[in-house]
């Protein structure tokens, strides 16, 4: 569906104006998914409630080694993507979200074309709070550290572990989330985790480097058109990039962000919106806008909304939850939205990541706190939590729509706690809602590919592009 069709379709299906660039009204209530009903669906071993015919493994737990490669999966995983390695397998990558300094990072894990792990390791150390992220076009992964005054940075880190990690301040020093690049129009876009954030567009000087570029904030008018605002300091040596441009668009709290098909789909926690950004059009909307009481009395189907990602073949967007009842909710290009899974026994958590594999077969995605057999201070002793809740990243295999499935291996490991089994496998609106800023004028991702879901690495060790 084209993507206008997909928005007014959405706007429909979720009760919402049938014309583009008209507020939508709060909506919470549960439709009719793809995949049917959650409803008297009993978990699994491993505390997830899934569709009919889809399973889960758990591929690695905090605190733990890899399967067979040795390599202990770190704390707290969060934003990830997921690179085809060209010879059959893909490279699944997660952020470790960590805000004692430089105790973050970034992790691998290597699957062969069956889903056998055969490999882990380290493609970022020594950075702080690493939170989302996303994919690139020639393969490699964008990872924003959310750190606060003056800011984190964004990471380029190469997938393979073959080249070095490299920072790029001129994406702006902030409090970073995640980050979506537009191919056609060789454009990245960056969500700021903050109450008061802006969202941000950055115009790399020579793409596909990112090492020098302008880095501007969006500013929307009452019509839903996007005009950007240049930052003229986005190191923040005085100023925080977000007050450097009067007028710019204040949102609540910017979390994941992906682009596909000429949209740019983004969250914002602290108000439980969808927003999209028709990039031919120049129009942002709000595709969903979680109704208030809902929201506290726990009747809506989509709260804490986070991370995201979107099947390419379908359109469906898929958003975790930050707490809530702990669900991935599916929205799709029909106007359906429906709890897809649910993660039980971990009210304290909140997935992180979803994301899919080449195939678009697997699903990939991580409670952060979810249950160790370690707790957060043996794995990590600079950190003072002595429970067992340092994370884990699970894998759900089955019936994706237009998709071949391939079984998962079924080789497992032990359960470390009675309520959630952890097996952990060895292979296979308009902008009317957004206010405007008053403030002193400083004087002086994630790509879908080739209907993937994922950046392929395209040449083995190419590293990352201006180094």
């Amino acid at each position: 569906m084209h993507r206008r069709g997909f928005i007014r379709a959405s706007l429909v299906g979720l009760g919402g104006a049938t014309s583009f660039g008209v507020a939508l009204p709060a909506a919470g209530a549960v439709t009719e998914g793809p995949y049917g009903s959650l409803s008297g669906r009993d978990p699994d071993e491993h505390g997830l409630v899934l569709p009919p015919g889809f399973t889960a493994r758990v591929i690695a737990v905090a605190g733990e080694p890899v399967a067979d490669s040795g390599y202990i999966w770190p704390i707290f995983p969060d934003g990830a993507a997921v690179f085809d390695d060209g010879a059959g397998g893909w490279i699944y990558v997660a952020n470790s979200e960590v805000f004692v300094p430089s105790l973050g990072g970034v992790s691998a894990i290597r699957f062969d074309g069956s889903g056998t792990v055969v490999d882990a390791y380290s493609i970022l150390e020594g950075s702080t709070a690493n939170c989302g992220g996303g994919a690139t076009p020639w393969g490699t992964f964008l990872s924003g550290e959310e750190t606060s005054e003056p800011g984190g940075v964004m990471w380029e880190c190469d997938p393979t572990g073959q080249s070095p990690a490299r920072s790029h301040p001129s994406m702006g020093v902030f409090r970073h989330e995640a980050a979506a690049v537009d191919p056609k129009r060789e454009l990245v876009y960056l969500t700021e985790d903050v109450e008061d954030g802006n969202l941000y567009r950055y115009t790399p000087s020579e793409y596909p480097s990112l090492a020098e570029g302008v880095l501007e904030a969006a500013a929307i008018d009452g019509s839903g058109a996007v005009r950007w605002l240049a930052i003229a300091d986005p190191l923040a040596t005085e100023v925080a990039t977000r007050y450097q441009a009067p007028g710019a668009t204040v949102f609540a709290g910017g979390e994941g962000i992906w682009y596909h098909d000429d949209v740019v789909f983004f969250t914002t926690k602290h108000d439980n919106k969808i927003h999209s950004i028709d990039l031919v059009e120049n129009i942002h909307t709000v595709i969903y806008a979680a109704d208030p009481e809902m929201v506290a009395d726990g009747t809506a189907t989509l709260s804490g909304v986070d991370t995201l990602t979107v099947d390419t073949p379908t359109g469906d967007v898929f958003v975790a939850e930050d707490g809530g009842n702990m669900e991935i909710v599916i929205l799709t290009p029909a106007g359906a939205m429906a709890p897809f899974l649910r993660i039980l026994g971990q009210d304290g958590s909140e997935v992180t990541g979803p994301v899919f594999n080449p195939a678009g077969d697997r699903l990939y995605f991580s409670s952060q706190r979810g249950p160790s057999r370690r707790s957060v201070n043996d794995i990590q002793p600079e950190l003072s939590t002595l429970t067992n809740t340092a994370g884990l990243t699970y894998e759900v295999t089955g019936p994706f729509r237009n998709r071949t499935i391939v079984e998962p291996s079924d080789t497992v490991a032990s359960s470390p706690t009675p309520t959630t089994t952890i097996s952990a496998a060895t292979d296979a609106s308009t902008s009317s809602e957004g206010s405007t800023r008053s403030a002193p004028f400083m004087a002086g991702a994630a790509l879908l590919a080739a209907g993937a879901g994922v950046a392929a690495i395209r040449r083995r060790g190419s590293g990352i592009p201006g180094t």
